[in-house]
């Protein structure tokens, strides 16, 4: 059954943003979908943020992102998995209707971020926007997903936060995809530490840790979780110098993907242990074959395997 208290939920811990698998031709394959989902709880990842960036949403019909929603809902049903559904477009009448959709499914809670090429104006144009997007699953957490270097829509979160309650009476918190520190302080601490606010960026979690924060929602956590969780219990134990150490193996993997092309070398990572999600669909950019098998060699020169293993097994 949906969730219809807001507070009840949270993405606390590691948070999968997860890839939509395509086959060779670029459509949608939704046989992967049970193999991702295995993978995450292999590597103690229970939380699932499915068709945002990284899920390439934008690059998905309707109807396609309707099967994925449902896909991944009936594949988590009756295991620890739970599976937040990004519902934003540029559509606001298909955001509604993503919206709906995932409450019917019984989704914990849905998320959007802003229209991005008919941009808000203002923070109140934002918020009513956001409101109009949660008032279509009335009985679902709502998380707002900031994240202002792709949408170019960037307003004061921790006003959003003081403001969008009165409209948005499902209003959970954020996913905050944002570099800014201080403003994320802001947020956390905000009506005595009401809202869930997980990090967004992988390449800075260790700040986000130092900051606060409770959760985070990536892409590279489908594929180097067990990196990540030697990073926050390193943190917790208080050995920043291995904290440190893991984040810098962090960085320097998220720079080799991004030679290549993120997305495409993200998924072909996801390919190279075992759960095939595809190639990424136009305007991202895939590897090619020879690519691929030098991104291999350089993924080995960098120990990424060896993290993975070593991790795992410890």
């Amino acid at each position: 059954m949906p969730h219809t208290d807001a507070s009840a939920f949270s993405l606390t811990g590691l948070v999968a943003a997860t890839h939509t698998p395509f086959t060779p031709d670029g459509s949608l394959n939704l046989g992967a979908v049970e193999a991702q989902a295995a993978h995450l709880l292999a590597n103690r990842v229970t939380l699932a943020f499915i068709g945002g960036t990284t899920g390439e949403s934008h690059s998905l019909t309707l109807d396609e992102r309707r099967a994925l929603a449902r896909r991944w809902l009936d594949v988590a049903r009756g295991t620890p998995l739970r599976v937040v559904v990004h519902v934003g477009s540029n559509c606001l009448a298909d955001a509604r209707t993503l919206a709906a959709h995932a409450q019917a499914l019984g989704a914990p809670a849905v998320s959007a971020v802003a229209p991005s090429y008919f941009k808000p104006r203002s923070l109140d144009a934002l918020i009513a926007c956001a409101a109009d997007i949660a008032a279509a699953a009335p009985e679902t957490p709502f998380y707002f997903y900031d994240i202002p270097a792709l949408t170019g829509v960037a307003f004061s979160m921790p006003e959003f936060l003081e403001r969008a309650p009165a409209r948005i009476p499902t209003l959970a918190g954020l996913k905050f995809t944002n570099p800014d520190l201080m403003a994320y302080l802001q947020c956390l601490e905000a009506q005595g530490g009401r809202w869930d606010v997980p990090w967004g960026i992988d390449e800075c979690l260790l700040a986000a840790l130092a900051t606060g924060a409770r959760g985070a929602v990536g892409s590279t956590y489908n594929f180097a979780a067990p990196l990540y969780h030697g990073l926050i219990a390193a943190f917790e134990r208080g050995d920043l110098a291995a904290a440190r150490a893991a984040q810098s193996r962090s960085t320097r993997l998220v720079a080799l993907l991004a030679r290549y092309g993120y997305m495409g070398a993200a998924k072909a990572t996801m390919t190279m242990l075992g759960v095939d999600v595809g190639p990424a669909r136009l305007p991202n950019p895939s590897p090619a074959p020879e690519q691929i098998r030098t991104l291999r060699r350089d993924l080995e020169t960098l120990g990424f395997f060896d993290w993975i293993r070593q991790r795992a097994a410890g």
